[in-house]
Protein backbone atom coordinates (compact mmCIF):
# COMPACT_ATOMS: atom_id res chain seq x y z
CA UNK A 1 0.00 0.00 0.00
CA UNK A 2 1.30 3.42 -0.83
CA UNK A 3 0.95 6.31 1.61
CA UNK A 4 -1.83 7.83 -0.52
CA UNK A 5 -3.74 4.58 -0.86
CA UNK A 6 -3.54 3.76 2.82
CA UNK A 7 -6.14 6.24 4.18
CA UNK A 8 -8.82 5.10 1.71
CA UNK A 9 -9.13 1.83 3.58
CA UNK A 10 -9.66 3.73 6.81
CA UNK A 11 -12.51 5.72 5.24
CA UNK A 12 -14.30 2.63 3.95
CA UNK A 13 -13.38 0.17 6.68
CA UNK A 14 -15.97 -1.17 9.06
CA UNK A 15 -15.38 -2.02 12.70
CA UNK A 16 -14.99 -5.59 13.84
CA UNK A 17 -18.26 -7.47 14.18
CA UNK A 18 -18.82 -10.15 16.83
CA UNK A 19 -18.03 -12.71 14.13
CA UNK A 20 -14.78 -10.89 13.23
CA UNK A 21 -13.71 -10.85 16.88
CA UNK A 22 -14.41 -14.55 17.27
CA UNK A 23 -12.44 -15.28 14.10
CA UNK A 24 -9.53 -13.13 15.33
CA UNK A 25 -9.46 -14.96 18.67
CA UNK A 26 -9.33 -18.31 16.85
CA UNK A 27 -6.52 -17.06 14.61
CA UNK A 28 -4.41 -15.95 17.58
CA UNK A 29 -5.14 -19.20 19.45
CA UNK A 30 -3.92 -21.16 16.44
CA UNK A 31 -0.84 -18.93 16.06
CA UNK A 32 0.10 -19.55 19.71
CA UNK A 33 -0.14 -23.32 19.20
CA UNK A 34 1.97 -23.06 16.04
CA UNK A 35 4.59 -21.02 17.89
CA UNK A 36 4.66 -23.54 20.74
CA UNK A 37 5.42 -26.30 18.18
CA UNK A 38 7.98 -24.11 16.33
CA UNK A 39 5.67 -24.07 13.29
CA UNK A 40 5.11 -20.30 13.08
CA UNK A 41 7.87 -18.91 10.89
CA UNK A 42 9.13 -15.41 11.61
CA UNK A 43 10.49 -13.06 8.95
CA UNK A 44 12.14 -9.70 9.65
CA UNK A 45 13.84 -7.41 7.13
CA UNK A 46 17.37 -6.33 7.85
CA UNK A 47 17.70 -2.93 9.46
CA UNK A 48 18.04 -0.26 6.79
CA UNK A 49 18.71 3.41 7.31
CA UNK A 50 15.37 4.39 8.83
CA UNK A 51 12.84 7.03 7.78
CA UNK A 52 14.15 7.33 4.22
CA UNK A 53 11.70 7.95 1.37
CA UNK A 54 11.66 5.50 -1.54
CA UNK A 55 9.31 5.52 -4.49
CA UNK A 56 6.55 2.94 -4.06
CA UNK A 57 7.36 2.42 -0.37
CA UNK A 58 6.19 3.83 2.93
CA UNK A 59 7.24 3.51 6.56
CA UNK A 60 5.80 3.87 10.05
CA UNK A 61 7.27 5.34 13.22
CA UNK A 62 6.45 2.18 15.15
CA UNK A 63 6.74 -1.53 14.28
CA UNK A 64 4.11 -3.21 12.14
CA UNK A 65 3.17 -6.91 12.23
CA UNK A 66 1.67 -9.04 9.46
CA UNK A 67 0.26 -12.53 10.04
CA UNK A 68 -0.43 -14.20 6.70
CA UNK A 69 -3.71 -16.13 6.61
CA UNK A 70 -4.31 -16.88 2.92
CA UNK A 71 -2.59 -16.12 -0.35
CA UNK A 72 0.81 -14.44 -0.44
CA UNK A 73 2.34 -11.03 0.29
CA UNK A 74 5.50 -10.00 -1.52
CA UNK A 75 7.38 -7.38 0.50
CA UNK A 76 9.93 -5.05 -1.06
CA UNK A 77 12.53 -3.23 1.02
CA UNK A 78 15.36 -0.92 -0.04
CA UNK A 79 17.94 -3.73 -0.20
CA UNK A 80 15.98 -6.98 -0.10
CA UNK A 81 12.62 -8.66 -0.70
CA UNK A 82 10.80 -11.74 0.51
CA UNK A 83 7.40 -13.41 0.40
CA UNK A 84 5.09 -14.04 3.32
CA UNK A 85 3.03 -17.23 3.14
CA UNK A 86 0.30 -18.68 5.38
CA UNK A 87 1.44 -19.42 8.95
CA UNK A 88 4.25 -16.89 8.65
CA UNK A 89 4.55 -13.66 10.61
CA UNK A 90 6.50 -10.59 9.54
CA UNK A 91 7.71 -7.87 11.90
CA UNK A 92 8.73 -4.67 10.13
CA UNK A 93 10.80 -2.50 12.47
CA UNK A 94 9.96 1.16 12.93
CA UNK A 95 11.17 3.40 10.13
CA UNK A 96 11.95 0.63 7.64
CA UNK A 97 10.56 1.55 4.17
CA UNK A 98 8.52 -1.19 2.54
CA UNK A 99 6.04 -1.91 -0.21
CA UNK A 100 3.51 -4.73 -0.53
CA UNK A 101 2.12 -6.66 -3.48
CA UNK A 102 -0.45 -9.37 -2.74
CA UNK A 103 -1.61 -12.48 -4.61
CA UNK A 104 -4.27 -15.17 -4.25
CA UNK A 105 -2.84 -18.69 -4.28
CA UNK A 106 -4.20 -22.17 -4.91
CA UNK A 107 -7.71 -20.87 -5.43
CA UNK A 108 -7.82 -19.00 -2.10
CA UNK A 109 -8.03 -15.20 -1.95
CA UNK A 110 -5.39 -13.09 -0.22
CA UNK A 111 -6.02 -12.26 3.42
CA UNK A 112 -3.85 -11.27 6.34
CA UNK A 113 -4.10 -9.84 9.85
CA UNK A 114 -2.18 -6.63 10.55
CA UNK A 115 -1.27 -5.00 13.86
CA UNK A 116 -0.31 -1.33 14.10
CA UNK A 117 0.71 0.83 17.05
CA UNK A 118 -0.31 4.42 17.75
CA UNK A 119 -0.42 6.63 20.86
CA UNK A 120 -1.67 4.47 23.73
CA UNK A 121 -3.67 2.63 21.10
CA UNK A 122 -3.13 -0.41 18.91
CA UNK A 123 -5.10 -1.42 15.85
CA UNK A 124 -5.90 -4.83 14.45
CA UNK A 125 -7.34 -5.20 10.99
CA UNK A 126 -8.05 -7.82 8.36
CA UNK A 127 -6.69 -6.95 4.93
CA UNK A 128 -8.06 -8.17 1.59
CA UNK A 129 -7.24 -7.69 -2.09
CA UNK A 130 -9.25 -4.57 -2.89
CA UNK A 131 -8.02 -4.49 -6.49
CA UNK A 132 -5.54 -6.71 -8.32
CA UNK A 133 -2.39 -7.09 -6.18
CA UNK A 134 -3.31 -4.15 -3.90
CA UNK A 135 -4.31 -4.80 -0.26
CA UNK A 136 -6.71 -2.66 1.71
CA UNK A 137 -8.47 -2.70 5.09
CA UNK A 138 -11.55 -4.88 5.35
CA UNK A 139 -12.47 -4.36 9.02
CA UNK A 140 -10.52 -2.62 11.77
CA UNK A 141 -10.65 -2.08 15.52
CA UNK A 142 -8.70 0.32 17.73
CA UNK A 143 -7.98 -0.87 21.27
CA UNK A 144 -6.94 1.26 24.23
CA UNK A 145 -3.52 0.00 25.33
CA UNK A 146 -2.18 1.74 28.44
CA UNK A 147 0.56 -0.93 28.44
CA UNK A 148 1.53 -0.14 24.84
CA UNK A 149 5.20 -0.04 25.85
CA UNK A 150 5.00 -3.78 26.61
CA UNK A 151 3.72 -4.55 23.10
CA UNK A 152 6.40 -2.33 21.57
CA UNK A 153 9.17 -3.87 23.68
CA UNK A 154 8.17 -7.37 22.62
CA UNK A 155 7.90 -6.41 18.94
CA UNK A 156 11.23 -4.57 18.97
CA UNK A 157 12.89 -7.42 20.85
CA UNK A 158 11.61 -9.90 18.27
CA UNK A 159 13.13 -7.88 15.44
CA UNK A 160 16.43 -7.42 17.28
CA UNK A 161 16.72 -11.06 18.38
CA UNK A 162 15.92 -12.33 14.87
CA UNK A 163 18.98 -10.49 13.54
CA UNK A 164 21.23 -11.64 16.40
CA UNK A 165 23.26 -14.84 16.69
CA UNK A 166 22.98 -15.51 20.42
CA UNK A 167 23.19 -19.11 21.68
CA UNK A 168 19.58 -19.04 22.92
CA UNK A 169 18.24 -17.19 19.86
CA UNK A 170 15.55 -19.70 18.88
CA UNK A 171 14.26 -20.08 22.44
CA UNK A 172 14.08 -16.32 22.93
CA UNK A 173 12.23 -15.85 19.63
CA UNK A 174 9.75 -18.58 20.57
CA UNK A 175 9.08 -17.03 23.97
CA UNK A 176 8.68 -13.52 22.57
CA UNK A 177 6.31 -14.74 19.85
CA UNK A 178 4.08 -16.56 22.31
CA UNK A 179 4.04 -13.59 24.71
CA UNK A 180 3.22 -11.03 22.02
CA UNK A 181 0.54 -13.10 20.31
CA UNK A 182 -0.92 -13.92 23.72
CA UNK A 183 -1.26 -10.22 24.51
CA UNK A 184 -3.02 -9.66 21.18
CA UNK A 185 -5.32 -12.57 21.98
CA UNK A 186 -6.17 -11.10 25.38
CA UNK A 187 -6.89 -7.61 24.07
CA UNK A 188 -9.25 -8.99 21.42
CA UNK A 189 -11.09 -10.85 24.18
CA UNK A 190 -11.34 -8.05 26.74
CA UNK A 191 -10.22 -4.82 25.11
CA UNK A 192 -12.30 -1.84 24.14
CA UNK A 193 -11.46 1.57 22.84
CA UNK A 194 -12.89 5.03 23.22
CA UNK A 195 -12.35 5.50 19.50
CA UNK A 196 -14.79 2.70 18.76
CA UNK A 197 -17.65 4.49 20.55
CA UNK A 198 -17.65 7.25 17.93
CA UNK A 199 -19.79 7.00 14.84
CA UNK A 200 -19.64 8.03 11.22
CA UNK A 201 -17.33 10.82 10.16
CA UNK A 202 -16.00 11.44 13.68
CA UNK A 203 -14.80 7.83 13.91
CA UNK A 204 -13.19 8.06 10.48
CA UNK A 205 -11.60 11.42 11.28
CA UNK A 206 -10.00 10.00 14.43
CA UNK A 207 -8.79 6.96 12.50
CA UNK A 208 -7.17 9.19 9.90
CA UNK A 209 -5.44 11.32 12.53
CA UNK A 210 -4.02 8.26 14.31
CA UNK A 211 -2.90 6.70 11.02
CA UNK A 212 -1.50 9.90 9.50
CA UNK A 213 -0.41 12.14 12.38
CA UNK A 214 3.22 12.00 11.18
CA UNK A 215 2.16 13.58 7.88
CA UNK A 216 2.88 17.34 8.15
CA UNK A 217 0.16 18.05 5.55
CA UNK A 218 -2.56 16.51 7.71
CA UNK A 219 -5.17 19.09 8.68
CA UNK A 220 -8.91 19.66 8.93
CA UNK A 221 -9.20 20.62 5.26
CA UNK A 222 -7.27 17.56 4.16
CA UNK A 223 -9.40 15.23 6.30
CA UNK A 224 -12.65 16.84 5.20
CA UNK A 225 -11.76 16.40 1.53
CA UNK A 226 -11.21 12.69 2.02
CA UNK A 227 -14.50 12.39 3.93
CA UNK A 228 -16.43 14.29 1.26
CA UNK A 229 -17.60 17.20 3.37
CA UNK A 230 -16.62 20.78 4.13
CA UNK A 231 -14.02 21.65 6.72
CA UNK A 232 -16.52 23.83 8.61
CA UNK A 233 -19.07 21.01 8.76
CA UNK A 234 -16.51 18.48 9.94
CA UNK A 235 -15.12 20.84 12.58
CA UNK A 236 -18.62 21.59 13.91
CA UNK A 237 -19.60 17.89 13.92
CA UNK A 238 -16.39 16.83 15.64
CA UNK A 239 -16.72 19.49 18.34
CA UNK A 240 -20.40 18.71 18.90
CA UNK A 241 -19.79 14.97 19.40
CA UNK A 242 -16.47 15.06 21.26
CA UNK A 243 -16.44 18.52 22.95
CA UNK A 244 -12.95 18.94 21.49
CA UNK A 245 -11.90 20.86 18.40
CA UNK A 246 -10.47 18.74 15.60
CA UNK A 247 -7.41 21.00 15.31
CA UNK A 248 -6.73 20.47 19.02
CA UNK A 249 -7.25 16.71 18.64
CA UNK A 250 -4.66 16.57 15.85
CA UNK A 251 -2.18 18.51 17.98
CA UNK A 252 -2.88 16.36 21.04
CA UNK A 253 -2.30 13.09 19.17
CA UNK A 254 0.94 14.48 17.75
CA UNK A 255 2.13 15.63 21.17
CA UNK A 256 1.24 12.25 22.71
CA UNK A 257 3.40 10.62 20.05
CA UNK A 258 6.23 13.03 20.81
CA UNK A 259 5.97 12.30 24.55
CA UNK A 260 6.25 8.58 23.89
CA UNK A 261 9.32 9.21 21.71
CA UNK A 262 10.92 11.43 24.38
CA UNK A 263 10.38 8.73 26.98
CA UNK A 264 11.43 5.68 24.97
CA UNK A 265 13.89 6.74 22.23
CA UNK A 266 17.19 8.55 21.89
CA UNK A 267 15.98 10.69 18.98
CA UNK A 268 16.82 14.36 19.35
CA UNK A 269 14.05 16.94 19.67
CA UNK A 270 14.17 17.98 16.01
CA UNK A 271 13.88 14.37 14.85
CA UNK A 272 10.94 13.83 17.19
CA UNK A 273 9.29 17.01 15.90
CA UNK A 274 9.45 15.77 12.30
CA UNK A 275 8.34 12.27 13.32
CA UNK A 276 5.30 13.76 15.06
CA UNK A 277 4.22 15.67 11.95
CA UNK A 278 5.63 19.13 12.74
CA UNK A 279 7.47 20.77 9.85
CA UNK A 280 9.14 23.29 12.20
CA UNK A 281 10.90 22.12 15.39
CA UNK A 282 10.57 25.60 16.93
CA UNK A 283 6.80 25.54 16.41
CA UNK A 284 6.74 22.02 17.87
CA UNK A 285 8.52 23.28 20.98
CA UNK A 286 5.93 26.04 21.43
CA UNK A 287 2.98 23.66 21.04
CA UNK A 288 4.61 21.13 23.34
CA UNK A 289 5.01 23.77 26.03
CA UNK A 290 1.34 24.74 25.68
CA UNK A 291 0.33 21.12 26.33
CA UNK A 292 2.89 20.14 28.98
CA UNK A 293 3.86 23.48 30.56
CA UNK A 294 7.54 23.06 29.68
CA UNK A 295 9.70 22.70 26.56
CA UNK A 296 10.49 19.18 25.30
CA UNK A 297 14.15 19.41 26.41
CA UNK A 298 13.07 20.13 29.99
CA UNK A 299 10.49 17.32 29.87
CA UNK A 300 13.19 14.84 28.84
CA UNK A 301 15.53 16.19 31.53
CA UNK A 302 12.84 15.53 34.15
CA UNK A 303 12.45 11.97 32.87
CA UNK A 304 16.21 11.43 33.15
CA UNK A 305 16.26 12.93 36.65
CA UNK A 306 13.43 10.65 37.75
CA UNK A 307 15.30 7.61 36.44
CA UNK A 308 18.40 8.64 38.38
CA UNK A 309 16.33 9.00 41.55
CA UNK A 310 15.11 5.44 41.10
CA UNK A 311 18.71 4.27 40.73
CA UNK A 312 19.59 5.92 44.07
CA UNK A 313 16.95 3.93 45.90
CA UNK A 314 17.95 0.85 47.94
CA UNK A 315 18.61 -2.25 45.90
CA UNK A 316 17.25 -4.50 48.64
CA UNK A 317 15.11 -3.73 51.70
CA UNK A 318 15.61 -6.04 54.67
CA UNK A 319 13.49 -5.96 57.82
CA UNK A 320 16.32 -4.33 59.77
CA UNK A 321 18.41 -2.50 57.15
CA UNK A 322 18.63 -1.06 53.65
CA UNK A 323 21.08 -2.38 51.10
CA UNK A 324 22.32 0.15 48.54
CA UNK A 325 24.85 -2.16 46.92
CA UNK A 326 24.43 -4.72 44.17
CA UNK A 327 23.94 -7.79 46.30
CA UNK A 328 26.38 -7.02 49.12
CA UNK A 329 25.06 -5.56 52.40
CA UNK A 330 26.43 -2.10 53.15
CA UNK A 331 27.25 -3.12 56.75
CA UNK A 332 29.79 -5.64 55.48
CA UNK A 333 31.84 -2.73 54.15
CA UNK A 334 32.20 -1.12 57.59
CA UNK A 335 35.74 -1.83 58.90
CA UNK A 336 36.52 -3.63 62.16
CA UNK A 337 33.09 -5.20 62.41
CA UNK A 338 32.92 -9.00 62.54
CA UNK A 339 30.70 -10.17 59.74
CA UNK A 340 29.66 -13.23 61.78
CA UNK A 341 27.78 -11.23 64.38
CA UNK A 342 24.26 -10.58 63.02
CA UNK A 343 23.36 -8.37 66.03
CA UNK A 344 26.04 -5.90 64.85
CA UNK A 345 24.09 -5.28 61.66
CA UNK A 346 21.00 -4.49 63.70
CA UNK A 347 22.97 -2.15 65.94
CA UNK A 348 24.53 -0.35 62.99
CA UNK A 349 21.16 0.07 61.38
CA UNK A 350 19.67 1.52 64.58
CA UNK A 351 22.65 3.82 64.97
CA UNK A 352 22.03 5.25 61.53
CA UNK A 353 25.15 3.94 59.82
CA UNK A 354 23.13 2.24 57.09
CA UNK A 355 19.95 4.26 56.99
CA UNK A 356 21.94 7.47 57.03
CA UNK A 357 23.57 6.58 53.74
CA UNK A 358 21.39 8.04 51.02
CA UNK A 359 23.78 7.31 48.19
Amino acid sequence: MSEKAEPKGIFAAKRLSAHNRAEMREIFDRAIKLAERDKLRLKVPHEAKPVQKYRGMHYHYRPELFLQLQGRTDFQFPKESFSLNPDELCVIPAGVPHGEVVYPENGTPFRNLVAGFYNNTLSLHFAYEARPNHPDIEVIEFFDAPNLDVFLTLANSLAHTFQSQGPARESVIKGLLIALIGLFRNIVETGTGQLNSDIGKVFHAKCIVREQFANPELGVQNIAEHLGCSADYLSHLFHTETKERLTHYIQRIRIEGAILALETTSLNVSEIAYAAGFADPAYFARIFKQHKGMPPQEYRAQIDAHRKQIELQPKTVFYDRLDFTHGKPKVALVPDRPASAPHDAVALSRAGVVSGNKG
